[in-house]
């Protein structure tokens, strides 16, 4: 009897696994049969993401899918997100892809995987010529504003001494209105928010006060989706190498790809 329980069990055992193996298509496979790829883009955050006059998604990223998309064959599904929830999005399974100015930390390469950088990125502190700022521990007892749960607001966080008042906004819209408002007299952000910030209202220019980390853009995936991982690095490198990408640059952040991206 305990023979034929232990067989039965070990029956059971091999069935839920095959089950299981055979109910796990990869990303990639998925992407394919669906001829859908659904990615997770900001729609705050210029230039890599924000709406146009027709309400439409325009941007860095949004054109880095759409060519993913057009390499893949499939049609590109733009799934709006922020800082905040842009990885949660891809590891429930909302999104195959998190294409949002996203830099590699430690932290987030324990949740998930990158692939190789498409974008130049870097962040800082910025403020008016008048903020007599030159390293992180000019903070002290300094207000600053930064995007909630965005790479430099972890990175400040890190550096800043403990008497630094930081202020967390929920999106980069947000930010750059309490810095264009006057509620704070520093943001953390990137260097490309405060080109535009500049560009836009010449009175409240912005001039950075140090670096913090130098962070160029990959797409987020989720953990063990190597094959999609290889085939997102593959699209990269190619349009690297074709000039795709030099143009998706010139476009949106006016300058050419740095040569060591």
């Amino acid at each position: 009897m305990k023979r034929r329980s232990l067989l039965t069990a070990l029956v059971l055992g091999a069935a839920t696994l095959t089950l299981s193996t055979a109910s796990h298509a990869d990303a990639l496979e998925n992407i394919i049969k669906t001829k859908t790829l659904r990615v997770a883009v900001p729609q705050d955050f210029p230039p890599f993401g924000s709406v146009g006059n027709d309400l439409k998604p325009v941007g860095y990223d949004i054109d880095m899918a759409k060519l993913i998309g057009q390499e893949l064959g499939v049609i590109v599904e733009i799934v709006p997100v922020t800082s905040a929830n842009r990885i949660p999005y891809l590891t429930t399974k909302k999104v195959d892809l998190v294409i949002s100015s996203l830099g590699k930390n430690p932290e987030r390469e324990k949740v998930i995987d990158f692939s190789d950088a498409y974008a130049p990125f870097f962040n800082g502190v910025f403020g008016a010529s008048s903020q007599k700022i030159g390293k992180a521990e000019d903070l002290a007892g300094k207000v600053v504003g930064v995007t909630r749960g965005a790479i430099e607001d972890l990175e400040l966080t890190r550096i800043a001494p403990a008497s630094t008042i930081i202020k967390r906004f929920e999106d980069n819209n947000t930010t750059i209105s309490a810095y264009l408002s006057g509620q704070v007299p520093l943001i953390a952000t990137g260097n490309v928010v405060a080109a535009s910030i500049s560009e836009k209202q010449p009175g409240k220019k912005l001039e950075v006060k140090f670096l913090i980390k130098n962070s160029p853009c990959s797409i987020g995936l989720n953990k063990n989706e190597d094959k999609l991982r290889e085939r997102v690095n593959a699209i990269v490198a190619k349009a690297k190498k074709d000039g795709s990408l030099n143009r998706i640059a010139d476009k949106w952040l006016k300058a050419p790809l740095p040569a060591d991206l």
